[in-house]
């Protein structure tokens, strides 16, 4: 976007935030729109960049960004893709969405765990032969996003790090990339209290 052009966007989006003017957009047509071009690698980026914007005004019905099939395309390019801005940009997303997630189901929450076991193993091994400058990046949004699933679940996340990083083909990356992000948190007090099914108990 042209610096003008991003104003404009930005003026229409903060009159919508302030008046939820349906003349703006029409929410459910904007959440559509993002999601197929989420689904296409030429406007990926830039439907990811405008959903992070959007996200992190934290508006009312942010909500609703889990509720329709843009989460699971964010998962589905997180699983996938290969460009590591994007996949920066995503992560970044993913982190601001997670809290404002009203109920996380098991199976929502072991993709999110999916997520960053993939992204793990990928900046370690960097297939699509990232330059570096990038790749610091996706490191320090998956570390954003380490401390984001041990907050939220971890007794759950745990639980997981321990089954993945067991197997012998995945012990490089834990020694390489989980144990030093381990050493740098305190044991969270749901490890000695909490067990898995409260964790994910939606009235929780």
């Amino acid at each position: 976007l042209s610096d003008r052009g991003g104003a404009v966007l930005s003026s229409l989006v903060d009159f919508y935030l302030e008046t939820s003017s349906s003349v703006v957009l029409s929410l459910k047509g904007l959440l559509e729109k993002l999601n197929d071009a989420l689904g296409k690698a030429a406007t990926r980026l830039a439907a990811l960049t405008l959903l992070g914007h959007l996200t992190r005004k934290q508006p009312s019905w942010v909500h609703l960004v889990t509720r329709c099939p843009l989460l699971a395309s964010l998962l589905r390019c997180l699983k996938t893709d290969a460009d590591a801005v994007v996949l920066t940009t995503g992560v970044l997303v993913l982190v601001t969405l997670l809290p404002m997630i009203p109920q996380c189901g098991k199976q929502l929450v072991f993709d999110f765990f999916d997520v960053f076991g993939r992204l793990a193993s990928w900046s370690l091994r960097n297939p699509a032969q990232v330059p570096v400058l990038q790749m610091l990046h996706l490191q320090g949004a998956l570390y954003s996003l380490f401390h984001r699933l041990y907050g939220m679940f971890p007794v759950n996340f745990l639980s997981y790090l321990r089954l993945h990083y067991s197997m012998k083909e995945n012990a490089d990356t834990f020694h390489r990339v989980v144990k030093p992000m381990l050493d740098h948190v305190r044991v969270h007090p749901e490890l000695v209290t909490g067990t898995q099914d409260q964790e994910l108990d939606p009235t929780r």
